[in-house]
């Protein structure tokens, strides 16, 4: 069976990206790989031993920049699971993560929208 292996999120800045994903959100940098003078390969991942990664990768074109933040539209683009909202939550929430709501119960858990550092939405999720 296919797996969904990385997904790619157009940033600013490598380091700047880096830092973002793992701190404020807790990710794990997975790789950080010297391409060229100008790219490089850089993948973080909430849990790197299970389920998809994002390729970071820094734009070099102005159609790129256009697109940082916006790569889907405005539409949710993300779907984070976790195993303990409360705890997730707090860690975030003391790194100036951008909740655009207060958490909220659904019938399938407890879940609430944020922007992360490029205005991308993800839906932050620990199901029932």
């Amino acid at each position: 069976m296919s797996n969904l292996g990385m997904i790619t999120v157009v940033v600013d800045n490598y380091d700047a990206a880096i830092d973002y994903y793992t701190t404020a959100l807790g990710f794990t940098l997975v790789e950080d790989t010297k391409m060229s003078e100008t790219k490089r390969w850089v993948v973080v991942a909430p849990d790197p031993s299970n389920g998809a990664a994002l390729l970071l990768a820094e734009a070099t074109t102005p159609e790129q920049s256009d697109a940082i933040g916006n790569q889907s539209g405005g539409r949710v683009m993300f779907f984070l699971y976790t195993d303990n909202f409360d705890r997730d939550y707090a860690l975030m929430a003391k790194h100036n993560v951008a909740f655009t709501e207060e958490p909220r119960l659904e019938d399938y858990g407890k879940v609430v929208v944020f922007a992360d550092k490029y205005g991308n939405k993800w839906d932050f999720i620990e199901l029932r």
